[in-house]
């Protein structure tokens, strides 16, 4: 988001002014885990309320068990199976939870509508390939989003497995931002190509060679660039084996790449189906 915001100290702001703004009669729930979500909530004067995986807090959580598949977590003292994998996604049922509850849901309601709920297309969505071969499509397009969906993909790795990891950086957005998901990419992956994202008017190869320019010789002489993201794909797919995980990082969703003004058709799921057939 520093994109839109000159540092991080801005974007925190204008995050807090929301809950600055909020009156006594309003409630507020933060993640007691994040050091940043106590400051959210020091001057609102709305009921606070906050969730933790760690730390005592109106609704605890507990991860169980985690698989691609999903999550077993106690919540509050009930055990419940969600079909979304990673801590990330227990915090966010965590905020879930404690707000339907501070709505008037039941509990019963809650913990059953939550175990019933699909991931999002293009958010850690899984596709199972030939041999084993598993895919992860997420938008993941900025270091932190990019860090949470590599730490979930190695907690649950079946041991010899390896990581693959495509991913790239938007043009014309947040600069900074692409040596850190470089230096995150490569410490958590076995293999990592290096392609195109939504280049927009910058040069793919340029963006490229900044997020690279943070790496060692070492780590250089490990990776692969292709520029072309649709052959970077196709060539993740070539280099797995049974029971190695791709990861396709950066447009999700997205149906488009944005290339000199125009947007071609182009999606990262279809064309992990082809190749993992």
């Amino acid at each position: 988001h520093l994109d839109y915001y000159a540092t991080f100290r801005e974007y925190l702001e204008a995050k807090k002014s929301f809950f600055d703004r909020l009156t006594n009669d309003a409630f507020a729930i933060v993640n007691k885990d994040d050091r940043n979500g106590p400051v959210m909530i020091q001057n609102t004067f709305a009921q606070t309320y906050t969730y933790s995986l760690t730390k005592q807090a109106d609704y605890r959580g507990r991860i169980i068990e985690m698989s691609m598949d999903g999550t077993h977590m106690n919540i509050n003292g009930k055990d419940i199976w969600i079909r979304l994998p990673g801590k990330f996604n227990a915090y966010n049922i965590l905020a879930v939870y404690g707000t339907a509850l501070l709505c008037g849901h039941s509990e019963i309601e809650i913990l059953k509508a939550v175990s019933e709920m699909y991931p999002v297309k293009g958010r850690f969505e899984i596709i199972q390939g030939r041999g084993n071969i598993m895919a992860v499509i997420d938008y993941a397009h900025t270091p932190d989003a990019l860090l949470n969906a590599l730490q979930t993909i190695n907690e649950v790795l079946p041991q010899g497995s390896q990581v693959i990891t495509v991913v790239g950086a938007g043009g014309n957005r947040d600069r900074t931002k692409r040596p850190k998901m470089a230096k995150i990419a490569v410490a958590y992956s076995n293999m990592v190509i290096f392609t195109s994202d939504n280049p927009r008017n910058e040069d793919p190869d340029i963006i490229i060679e900044e997020m690279v320019a943070g790496l060692t010789q070492d780590q250089i002489s490990g990776i692969l660039r292709i520029v072309n993201r649709e052959e970077a794909i196709k060539t993740a797919c070539m280099m797995a084996n049974a029971g190695d995980v791709i990861l396709v990082a950066g447009k999700g969703h997205e149906t488009y790449q944005e290339i000199k003004g125009k947007r071609y058709s182009f999606d990262d799921q279809e064309i992990v189906k082809k190749n993992l057939k």
